[in-house]
């Protein structure tokens, strides 16, 4: 057997064995019994740790310092680029760190779950300070091996790549031009009037509309399935996707958006390269390509007026007919841009704001600038400094909102707002190519739109690195102008 079919065969099992751990994490989010907590927490210990053992073999290590990559394909190329990514990613970490993390992250969580309703940032602080102990170790493996400085070691884990130092080019941009925006807009706002939808909205009912929007949009339900988590997430495998929402039964609007954003990640598992799911050259390019996929579905399709357009029957039929329902009223609820507590129920124009803070606060938390106890006060001037809202006692609304720093994932926030701005991009591309974007939406027609994405996107897998990626879909790398200008003519238009 040559070693590249031997380092096939064994990224397979990997998959496989990452496939149980996807699993077993939807179900402790999903469906999990409160007292189960613990045994769940040991059994993904020990599979985390299976995984590391089998990322560090010396099968693996033989192989790769045998292989012969002048007999290899260009594709085979590629795809030994990523297995040595994912296996440096591994082998820089030792196993007794690791099973350390899944057991400090699975507590910490499920301790969050508790705490964040209470308000209870004591009750947090006492588990997340061992999390962010072992991310700042993890950091400092990770920075040894790659020479990056130690948050970006752990960005490069998301989005290989990026730096801080990129970052903060990007968000120095956004920051000479977003907050005016904000404000431009709002004040424009002032004058609309906008009725919310009364309930009550049957959560039997809310599922069976995102279920319909989820097959508008070509989920196939026969690799995947929708459920309720405290956070909404999608999760899995290709071939086993796993989408979630939460439901407000006085509101649907936000679980609506929420399943269209999480339609759009599963959507990408689901087009990713058939052939190559079971290899890492076959699995998502990274956390910025997949959220530009989730934000696509939700922001540059879902909230337009034409799409608003396409389900507004199925929202009349299924919840009945009120006038907070007419078609010009739900244009006007989902565009309204409100400075607010809460990152996943922001709109796109404020949401940038929430990511930035987080970076920020992460950053220097990370690299041991500040301390876990001064992040209440930080969160708290810097959300009045972007957004004016003051979060003083409200921990639950505040730096508590999020599950990410909780199971210790440090270096993600940064990746929704380049997300953001792939959309945009990838958006402004498309309709040089296809003719009539608004109508085909307004007609439910998005069979070329996924095409397009799918050509371009979906079935690259991770053959091409991001900026190679981004450049043969739109003919440039990141040009954060796109966004802007989405922005700009979807608020500040004369026409809706």
């Amino acid at each position: 057997m040559s070693s590249y079919s031997i380092l096939e065969e064994h990224f397979s099992r990997l998959h496989h064995l990452q496939h149980v751990e996807a699993m077993l994490s939807w179900d402790a989010a999903t469906m999990m019994p409160a007292k189960s907590h613990q045994a769940r927490a040991d059994a993904m210990a020990t599979l985390s740790l299976l995984i590391h053992e089998s990322l560090n073999s010396t099968t693996l290590k033989e192989s790769f310092e045998q292989l012969d990559e002048a007999s290899l394909t260009d594709e085979e190329k590629k795809s030994v680029r990523e297995m040595r990514r994912t296996w440096r990613l591994a082998t820089c970490l030792p196993a007794d760190l690791v099973k350390q993390q899944s057991l400090a992250a699975a507590k910490c969580e499920h301790g969050w779950r508790e705490q964040r309703p209470d308000n209870n940032w004591g009750g947090f602080v006492s588990n997340f300070r061992d999390v962010v102990r072992l991310a700042r170790e993890e950091a400092t493996y990770r920075s040894k091996v790659t020479g990056l400085s130690l948050y970006d070691a752990l960005l490069d884990k998301f989005e290989p790549g990026m730096t801080s130092e990129k970052l903060d080019v990007i968000f120095g941009e956004l920051k000479s031009w977003l907050p005016n925006l904000i404000r431009q807009i709002t004040e424009r706002q002032k004058g609309e009037a906008v009725q919310l939808p009364k309930g009550p909205f049957s959560i039997d009912t809310q599922k069976q509309v995102g279920e319909k929007i989820m097959t508008l949009f070509g989920f196939d339900f026969d690799r995947g399935r929708l459920d309720v988590s405290v956070h909404p997430f999608c999760g899995g495998v290709p071939e086993d996707v796993r989408l979630t929402t939460r439901y407000n039964e006085d509101d649907f609007t936000q679980s609506l958006m929420g399943v269209v954003h999480e339609t759009g990640h599963a959507k990408y598992e689901q087009g990713l390269p058939e052939s190559l799911r079971h290899l890492p050259v076959g699995k998502a390019r990274s956390t910025a390509i997949h959220e530009s996929q989730s934000l696509f579905m939700e922001m540059q399709i879902g909230r337009s007026s034409a799409f608003l357009e396409s389900i507004h029957a199925i929202l009349i039929d299924e919840f009945g007919d009120q006038d907070a329902l007419s078609l010009e009223n739900l244009k006007t609820l989902y565009l309204k841009v409100k400075p607010d507590f809460i990152r996943v129920d922001a709109d796109e124009v404020t949401y940038p704001a929430h990511v930035m803070l987080r970076y920020e606060i992460e950053k220097d938390l990370v690299e041991g600038k500040i301390e876990v106890e001064d992040i209440p006060m930080l969160w708290k001037k810097k959300m009045q400094m972007y957004l004016g809202v003051d979060t003083a006692d409200n921990v639950k609304n505040g730096c508590m909102q999020d599950i990410h720093w909780s199971i210790g994932a440090f270096g993600y926030f940064p990746t929704y707002t380049l997300g953001a701005m792939y959309a945009a991009q990838f958006m402004a591309a498309m309709k040089k190519t296809l003719p009539n974007v608004e109508e085909r939406i307004a007609k439910g027609d998005l069979t070329d739109l996924q095409a397009w994405l799918s050509q371009h996107v979906w079935t690259k897998g991770c053959l091409d690195t991001t900026e190679e990626l981004v450049f043969n879909a739109t003919g440039e790398t990141l040009n954060t102008e796109y966004f802007k200008m989405h922005l700009v003519n979807r608020y500040l238009s004369t026409e809706k």
